[in-house]
């Protein structure tokens, strides 16, 4: 095993299993609090973890639409999984956020200003979609004339370290949507798990100088052509095995053109509008505002919440609802995932991780709602753009 002495940006080497925690003491050592999935609650989940052993070593998940199942894996690979109903956002934009606090004392109203100060996280096990719907995140919170600081406090100090997917859940569409399943950008540490009879190591990739810094306290070896050509064959063969498709091609125009599509009414007739596709979407970022006080008038509390364009209330103006029903609801959602999304921020709100699918209770799919619409145009059965109702 070598040293960090010359290691640099771009190189990559391999990580024995066995110094797996290794990683994890550079991190804690460098004041991180690392954030990472484990099981529990019968799925695997992200939260903060100990060690390394904390990971979900020999589980995997079976997933489809409204279904969603731990089962053991017949090895111990740390990362045989696919993803699980939480997304990072809980951690960079978290769901519940007190804005300020306010006291009364001797007759005077005091506002207290929230402060908060956390050790920087360390992200470990992100992958290739999850990475996209980060920058995309990034985009919304950090870019134009409004940056949130809560946001860019969380994120600007993360260390990522990302994982090339070994495997495609049963609903994962990263494939159609370009966003996975290799790992592009974004990170610190890329990790590619390779696991047989005769090894299990980490083929890693190093994307900072921070991470080649890091590797100074991890033993690791240069990586050979053979590994880095089973790298190549892995993600390929998880990018040929993808659980769901979808085409793409002029999706903005597609959509834009069936807006009064009976398919509408279709979805709108299963759709519970309970809100679960937004709560696990990693890139929805609504909020609400809500004011509470104690009883007795001498406490008020200000925070801002996740919210949902499926709820009532998320449209609520002195008029009326202005979506009022599930169709409306349902359409302004996917429509602005896939449509006008791209209008607002350059880029598709949908990086293909599924989640909306796996966790609808209902088992609506979104590859499928759009595979019915386009499949209209083809047999001529699409009714002409009309005006909304």
């Amino acid at each position: 095993m070598m040293g960090a002495s010359g290691i640099q940006v771009g190189d990559v080497v391999v990580i024995e299993r066995a110094h797996l925690e290794r990683l994890f003491d550079a991190l804690r050592q460098r004041g991180y609090q690392i954030v990472g999935p484990t099981v529990r609650d019968e799925a695997i989940i992200y939260d903060l973890l100990r060690s390394a052993e904390d990971l979900p070593i020999g589980w995997t998940d079976e997933q489809e639409g409204g279904y969603y199942r731990l089962k053991r894996r017949n090895d111990a690979a740390v990362f045989g999984y696919a993803v699980g109903p939480h997304s990072w956002k809980r951690f960079v934009h978290p769901p519940a956020l007190r804005l300020w606090r306010a006291e009364r004392t001797d007759g005077r109203f005091r506002i207290i200003e929230e402060t908060e100060t956390l050790p920087p996280f360390a992200f470990i096990g992100v992958r290739s979609c999850e990475l996209h719907a980060l920058a995309i995140q990034d985009r919304v919170f950090l870019e134009g004339a409004y940056v949130d600081p809560v946001y860019k406090a969380r994120r600007s100090g993360a260390f990522i370290v990302a994982v090339n997917c070994g495997q495609a859940g049963g609903t994962c569409f990263c494939a159609s949507m370009n966003t996975g399943p290799r790992v592009t950008f974004g990170f610190d540490l890329a990790l590619t798990e390779l696991l047989d009879a005769e090894r299990h190591d980490f083929v890693v990739d190093v994307g900072t100088e921070r991470g080649a810094e890091l590797l100074g306290d991890v033993p690791y070896r240069a990586a050979s052509d053979a590994e880095r050509a089973a790298v190549d064959d892995l993600v390929a063969h998880t990018a040929a095995h993808m659980g769901r498709t979808m085409e793409t091609a002029e999706i903005k125009e597609l959509l834009y053109r069936h807006y009064e599509h009976p398919r509408w009414d279709d979805v709108a007739r299963r759709c519970l509008t309970c809100g679960n596709c937004t709560m696990v979407c990693p890139t929805c970022f609504c909020t609400t505002v809500e004011d509470v006080t104690d009883l007795r008038g001498q406490r008020a509390e200000r925070w801002r919440r996740w919210d949902s364009c499926f709820t009532l209330d998320f449209t609520y103006l002195a008029g009326g609802r202005v979506r009022a029903s599930a169709k409306a609801r349902y359409r302004q959602w996917m429509t602005h995932k896939l449509a006008t999304w791209i209008d607002q921020f350059g880029t598709s709100g949908c990086v293909g991780c599924g989640r909306c699918i796996t966790w609808c209770p209902v088992a609506i799919d979104i590859t499928e709602e759009v595979r019915a619409i386009r499949e209209s145009e083809s047999t001529g059965s699409a009714p002409s753009p009309g005006k909304e109702q």
